[in-house]
């Protein structure tokens, strides 16, 4: 319990306020955050209600779009987007802040990751001055197009290796990389850069790119491989539970959270016991 974080959208029914203290009440000392949450009630807001309840933030999303390039098709100013989450981060005491890079600008997947590469290049000083860490997350490449150009831990890391460590890292996110043949070595060559690490399952069939996941234990992902994995390469932060399912979403916040902890939740007969713990002691599970 005590690296165990809810990633907020895995509780998409749950206001700012609500995720906050269902975390408190039930032990659980960390929250993921997202930006448009926090708009509705203030980073200000934000950071008083984090304080009440004892509960700190494993990481805020997001930056990015770098490329100028969304999912909604309206171009944005990705850089200047970005400086203002950074602010933000430093506000509500968020030392990670996870960035969607952005998907392809004017069909050149080559430029448009020298676009990515040079935007890390110009915020990294800021956001390093500030005390946050920027985390370059690589997504899925179903989502290449709209989303973001980096697909890989190992895309990831060639643009993270040109800055700090303390100032550039990367998202491990088991349900973006877990299929990777290269993703062992590339966690391994991450060692000192792995600003968080997310897991969820993968739906199978696959019907919907972005929300075809759900809770770790019902689906193929080899969890236990991959903890070991980043471990190994030295990361013992938050682990955060980040799951894009409606009929997750459908359900109380309340039920949900419960499902997240309970470690033996998952009917799923791929489960056992163990699979879903996140404390150091199940290390072994």
């Amino acid at each position: 319990m005590n690296r165990l974080s809810l990633n907020q959208i895995t509780t998409k029914s749950w206001s700012l306020p609500e995720a906050v203290r269902g975390c408190a009440d039930r032990g659980v000392e960390w929250i993921g955050l997202w930006r448009d949450k926090v708009a509705e009630v203030g980073a200000a807001e934000t950071a008083r209600l984090l304080a009440e309840h004892g509960v700190r933030v494993s990481s805020l999303c997001r930056g990015g779009f770098f490329t100028g390039v969304t999912p909604e098709g309206r171009p944005v100013d990705g850089v200047a987007q970005t400086r203002e989450a950074i602010d933000e981060a430093v506000t509500i005491g968020a030392d990670v802040l996870v960035l969607v890079v952005g998907g392809v600008a004017e069909g050149d997947l080559r430029a448009s990751r020298q676009r990515v590469a040079d935007a890390v290049g110009e915020l990294a000083p800021y956001a390093r001055e500030r005390g946050v860490r920027l985390g370059l997350e690589p997504l899925h490449p179903m989502q290449c197009a709209e989303r973001s150009v980096l697909s890989t831990v190992e895309q990831a890391l060639a643009i993270a290796e040109e800055h700090p460590a303390d100032a550039v890292g990367v998202v491990v996110d088991e349900f973006h990389v877990w299929w990777d043949p290269r993703v062992e070595e590339s966690i391994e060559r991450a060692a000192g850069r792995i600003a968080g690490f997310h897991v969820c399952d993968q739906q199978v069939p696959i019907t919907d790119g972005l929300m075809a996941r759900s809770l770790p234990g019902a689906g193929p992902i080899d969890h236990r491989r991959l903890r070991a994995c980043v471990e190994a390469a030295g990361y013992d932060g938050p682990i955060e539970v980040e799951v894009f399912d409606a009929e997750l979403w459908r359900q109380p916040g309340g039920a949900v959270l419960d499902q997240v902890i309970e470690p033996t939740a998952s009917t799923s007969p791929r489960t056992d016991p163990g699979v879903r713990s996140y404390g150091h002691a199940a290390t072994s599970s």
